[in-house]
């Protein structure tokens, strides 16, 4: 289970670095869940791999297509958890962001079955991103 769970990690960083929406897509699980933290716009549970795919579209719309997401250190493994160390960024009208977070994954079966993002600045994260 480690080496798979490891194995997801690290493809869910490359991924990400990667710049292409569908390689990430095609790691999560038909049952995702990803819980969007916070009180703004795009903040609360999302199911499927599709409605994250128009969320993070909608993140990029909102940000004038500024909004990047990268690792920022390795992978950290607990049996089915990974906890991935990023750093996160945009612009829009005026406003900038930039902080640190960690994107903790479970892992089933080889895919990404639930996420849990976590921001080093929550009400910064929500002030950029607008009211829900």
């Amino acid at each position: 289970m480690i080496e798979s769970t490891a194995a997801v990690a690290q493809q869910y960083v490359d991924a990400m670095g990667s710049g292409e929406p569908a390689q990430l897509a095609a790691l999560f699980a038909d049952d995702l869940v990803w819980h969007q933290p916070g009180a703004n716009q795009f903040s609360g549970d999302k199911r499927g791999g599709a409605a994250v795919g128009e969320m993070v579209g909608a993140m990029m719309a909102f940000s004038n297509g500024t909004f990047a997401l990268a690792a920022s250190g390795a992978p950290m493994i607990n049996g089915d958890m990974a906890a991935v160390p990023i750093r996160f960024s945009g612009k829009r009208d005026g406003a900038e962001m930039a902080m640190d977070g960690i994107d903790l994954l479970r892992v089933v079966d080889g895919k990404v079955a639930e996420v849990w993002l976590f921001s080093a600045d929550q009400t910064a994260e929500d002030a950029f991103w607008g009211q829900g």
